[in-house]
Parts: structure tokens; sequence; C-alpha cells
């Protein structure tokens, strides 16, 4: 997937259409979502955002911070928020044999098996967005929902601004998008500016934050 597309194309997401790339509705409800965490102090400011607006959303865990972090994997579940199978490794798939692939996928499976989760964990977001067609034949075979996105906030980018990242999301999102964020220090400068203004620009709005069902 290229990453420079910030407004996934309809096209795109008509071709690669067994991934789910937004949910529809007509009602005035977002996704957000954040990638790769639990990261220390971060994905708790993260909650405690989503807590100022009553917001749900869904985290796609790596399975090494699940293992180095798990006090704040159990904080994200305890707040109801849904979390998703981001591999173990975060391994790019385009760059992965299919087999080891599989095997990172199943070693975070196997761990979010152990935590008491209030319902099914089985959604998967490739790292990156990019998975081979054999691999999301054995993800999805696994039982997973392969979750994309249609809005890219681009919070990981330093050749942009913090402003220009918000406006990606301001601009792009509509009723039913799934917006992708990361809780990780990567993005945490940009994160830290962005967030809490879309979560007050949209509330403003009447939209409600959902999680992925």
């Amino acid at each position: 997937m290229n990453s420079l597309f910030v407004k996934i194309p309809t096209w795109v997401q008509h071709f690669f259409h067994k991934q789910l790339w937004s949910i529809p509705t007509d009602k005035k409800e977002i996704y957000l979502t954040f990638d790769d965490g639990p990261t220390p102090k971060i994905t708790e400011w993260v909650l405690n955002q989503l807590a100022e607006y009553n917001a749900k959303a869904t985290f796609f865990c790596i399975g090494k911070n699940i293992a180095d972090h798990p006090q704040i994997l159990e904080k994200t579940i305890a707040q109801k928020h849904r979390i998703g199978n981001h591999t173990y490794n975060h391994l790019q798939g385009w760059k992965t044999k299919t087999v080891a692939y599989m095997k990172d996928v199943l070693k975070t499976e196997k761990l979010l098996n152990q935590k008491n989760l209030p319902n099914t964990h089985k959604i998967f977001r490739p790292p990156y967005g990019k998975i081979k067609s054999s691999q999301l034949k054995k993800v999805l075979a696994q039982g997973y929902k392969v979750v994309m996105w249609d809005v890219l906030s681009a919070d990981y980018n330093k050749k942009i601004s913090k402003e220009q990242c918000l406006n990606n999301v301001i601009k792009n999102t509509k009723p039913g998008s799934i917006v992708v964020f990361h809780d990780s220090i990567k993005a945490s400068k940009h994160l830290e500016y962005v967030l809490p203004k879309v979560l007050e620009h949209f509330s403003k709005k009447g939209f409600l934050f959902k999680a992925i069902c």
C-alpha cells in the first residue's frame, strides 16, 4: 500500500475488497485506531484523551510491546477499547516469508488468548498496510477480520508539520471512516497536537467515536 495515500482511493478499497476499509453507516460515527503500542506514557496519554470524550477506539498492538508492558494493555482493556493483532515484531509483509509471518501473527494471538478480553479480538492490521496475498489468505483462514483504513493521519511522518497532520484527518474523515494514528514514540509529537483537536472538532459536530466490532 502506498503510504502517500492520506485518503485511500475508492478503487483501492474495491480492488482489495477482502479487507475492511471503512464502516458503512449513515450515522455520525468515526472509528479511531492506534497502531504499534502499548507504549509507556504515550498509550496512557491516549487513553486519558479518549476518556475525556467518552470515546472508544481500537488498538492494534505489537506482541512484543504487549509482553513488555502488559499492565498498559490491561488498562486499555479495562477501559473497554478493542484490541487487535499487529504481529509480534511489526513485520513488513512484503519482505517476509509467509511461514515466518504467520508464526509472528500466531505468537501475538497466543498472548491475547491469555487475556480476559470481553469480546473477540480476532481483528488484524498488517504493519505498514503491506501484506502478501498468501499471507492475507492465511490470516483470513484463522478467522481474522483484516482491518485497514480510509484515512491516514501520517502522524509518524516527520516530513510533514503537525498542522498538516491535523488537516489530513479533519479534511478527509467522514461518517464511518477508519482513521489511523500511532501510539508510538515516533508519532508522539504529532499525536499530542492532533488527537485532542480531532476529538474536540468532531465532538462539536455531533460525532461519536466507536471501537470496531
